[in-house]
């Protein structure tokens, strides 16, 4: 397949694994199980941890397959790429199309967030000016430079970390005591007398927003130092992320088995100061508070930086004067400049807009790419490759692909219906894209995988 050259200037390959890991884990915002926890301990009966957990092996099945596609296909596009090139180039543009909805809103969610922090701090401060300030910050910083940003963003989620860590053990010294169910080891928060399955998977649809990053992270593949970089950042990035909230889940559901005693606020909105109030006092309250500051900043680095790498890959790709634009990498900086500066503009719809609105546009397409990243793997491997001669082969090659594809798509069908309905619409939009791009499938759609040199490294063959 011949590819076509937009820019003579390749993104720069500055990132090695940890970076990206730190990437990742700026992506999933960790400290997003405090904000969260009322909402999900209500929708599960309290058993949060067991929602994560659940999230997290349905997960761990995709990652694998995230894993072995970007071995196959290192370019920035993720899901789309691979979609289009073991499936057909218009199904990959849906998919991409689909999770772009995700991608592009989830700087704008962390725009919303910031303000409602600086509006707490600051209630006679016009609310736009914050978001003004927030998306200017950020949206520079990932233009600049993406080492800079990779440098700041882990010290950031360092910090968010850190203040986690006080929080297990501040809660295992009340939960010791006789606070909360009186013991830093009850089997509580996993399963008790009258829960049922079915409102913990509804809270694991909830909860798998939090995992958003691992599949992000491919989006850096044309800037990892080497092709054995990426596999393992995803790997790392899931279980470090899902062993974060599993065990702030378990010690948080200890302390507060049920929230009896929370406000209203806490129980639609954010659960977080008064838990750390609860936990720490008003100094505690105020080191949390700026560590979820801290870690809703590196989430806007991180998914600003990666949507604008799907956009670069898109645009390449594409026909016209916007696809050319989006293709543009700035010489001097190495960065998707036009990408960046427009995932920057689609942030300040965070003045206008609520978290709620926003919140429920979500997750819709992200688990369909999950869905059609195991799918890949199953047609490139099993079908196109025919590796399936061997009980390792079909294990690798269909069984756990195809496990990936059933748990995402019980997630899928569980998502609530504003999120289903605004994801349709969303889809259906993509499709009227296609058909205009093709005139109506008469002109195919291009794909290309330009990137800059690729180190050579041992890495595993595909099994």
């Amino acid at each position: 397949m011949p590819v076509t050259t937009h820019s003579s200037t390749n993104l720069q390959r500055s990132l090695g694994t940890m970076a990206i890991v730190g990437l990742g884990l700026g992506y999933m915002t960790p400290t997003v199980i405090f904000d969260t926890f009322g909402i999900v301990s209500e929708e599960t009966d309290s058993l949060v941890p067991l929602a994560y957990l659940m999230a997290m092996v349905a997960m761990a099945f995709t990652a694998v397959s995230y894993g072995r596609m970007v071995r196959v296909f290192p370019s920035a596009g993720s899901a789309y790429t691979y979609a289009s090139e073991t499936i057909h180039p218009n199904v990959g543009f849906l998919i991409g199309w689909s999770s772009l909805l995700d991608y592009l809103l989830l700087p704008l969610v962390n725009a919303l967030i910031l303000r409602s922090y600086m509006e707490a701090f600051f209630p006679d401060v016009p609310p736009a000016v914050w978001v003004v300030l927030v998306v200017l910050m950020i949206t520079s910083l990932v233009l600049f430079s993406m080492s800079n940003t990779s440098r700041l963003n882990g010290i950031l989620v360092a910090f968010s970390i850190v203040l986690i860590v006080v929080f297990v053990v501040l809660t295992w010294r009340q939960l010791a005591a006789g606070e909360g169910n009186g013991t830093p080891f009850s089997t509580r928060p996993l399963w008790h007398e009258g829960a049922s399955l079915g409102p913990v998977i509804t809270g694991a649809t909830i909860v798998c927003f939090s995992f958003i990053g691992f599949d992000a992270i491919t989006m850096y593949t044309e800037e990892a130092k080497d092709a054995d970089t990426v596999p393992r950042a995803i790997m790392l990035t899931l279980l470090i992320g899902g062993a974060i909230f599993f065990l702030a889940g378990w010690f948080a559901q200890s302390r507060f088995p049920t929230m009896e005693g929370f406000s209203e606020d806490a129980l639609q909105n954010s659960a977080l100061p008064e838990m750390a109030e609860l936990i720490g006092g008003n100094v505690f309250k105020a080191f949390l508070t700026a560590a979820a500051f801290a870690a809703t900043v590196a989430s806007g680095l991180a998914s600003h930086a990666s949507v604008s790498r799907m956009l670069f890959v898109m645009g390449r790709n594409g026909h016209g004067p916007i696809s050319r634009a989006l293709s543009y990498v700035h010489p001097r900086f190495r960065t998707p400049a036009i990408a960046v500066l427009f995932v920057g503009v689609v942030s300040l719809l965070a003045i206008p807009l609520n978290l709620d609105f926003v919140a429920a546009l979500i997750n819709f397409g992200a688990l369909m790419a999950f869905t059609f990243v195991n799918l890949t793997v199953i047609i490139y491997f099993a079908v196109r490759q025919k590796l399936v001669r061997s009980p390792r082969q079909i294990l690798t090659n269909i069984v756990l692909p195809a496990l990936g594809v059933c748990s995402t798509g019980v997630l899928w069908i569980n998502l609530s219906p504003d999120s289903f309905h605004y994801g349709l619409v969303w889809f259906f939009l993509g499709v009227a894209v296609v058909l205009g791009l093709t005139r109506f499938f008469k002109r195919p759609l291009r794909m290309s995988l330009e990137e800059g040199p690729l180190p050579e490294v041992e890495s595993e063959s595909a099994v």
